[in-house]
């Protein structure tokens, strides 16, 4: 990918996390902010809200480290594994562990809590509803051995990347742990399915340096005659 490029690729990836945070920060954290607005504190809504984003914009940036880190797992995957059919079992296996922790473990469920095993089955539902979607997708636009693939990022690195927000232990930790996973799935999302488009224009710009380089080589060689 050309440097061009990758930076439209990143800039909307950046934005696009901050605008999902800002969004569900306010619908998650309404009380909050509308205590700034019914006191009259616009300047004070306005800086939370803006908070809200610049946590987007680290949550997407480091959806954006597991994505390229990710790229670099599964080729190493490859080579290890010597067939893309045993590394697809070995991510089968491994999604099926990281949903299992994630239910029996890192979500801490307790029988007394019915409104929280609630909305914890329901962002594991959004989680694993969407990584489907989101490879289904993939596997259309792309090849159709790369479900799995989408399937094992979609849901186990946006998983790890999940991870801090489910180990806070502080009295609001049901609300960070929703709004925190709502950026990470749409940028993950967005650059699963957005990556060979840039690729493309990547290579794109490439052969229309070249012939350029070419024409202007040809050009110097016709003054020299």
């Amino acid at each position: 990918m050309t440097i061009r490029n990758w930076m439209k690729f990143f800039i909307r990836a950046l934005l696009l996390g901050g605008g999902i945070t800002g969004l569900v920060g306010l619908i998650v954290r309404w009380e909050f902010f509308s205590s700034y607005l019914s006191s009259g504190e616009i300047f004070q809504f306005i800086g939370a809200l803006l908070w809200m984003i610049f946590l987007g914009f680290t949550m997407s940036v480091i959806a954006q480290m597991g994505f390229f880190a990710y790229l670099t797992i599964h080729q190493f995957g490859v080579n290890l594994f010597r067939t893309l059919t045993l590394w697809n079992w070995v991510q089968v296996l491994l999604i099926v562990v990281v949903l299992f922790d994630l239910v029996f473990f890192r979500f801490r469920l307790t029988s007394g809590d019915t409104g929280r095993t609630v909305l914890y089955m329901v962002l594991l539902a959004i989680l694993v509803g969407t990584a489907a979607v989101t490879a289904w997708f993939k596997a259309q636009w792309t090849k159709k051995h790369i479900l799995i693939s989408a399937l094992f990022f979609m849901i186990v690195i946006t998983t790890l990347e999940w991870l801090p927000a489910l180990m806070v232990r502080s009295g609001e930790v049901d609300t960070w742990v929703t709004i925190m996973l709502f950026p990470l799935i749409a940028v993950n999302a967005y650059q699963l399915l957005a990556l060979p488009k840039y690729n493309r224009k990547s290579d794109e710009d490439k052969a229309r340096l070249d012939a350029r380089k070419a024409e202007r080589r040809k050009q110097k060689a016709a003054n020299v005659k």
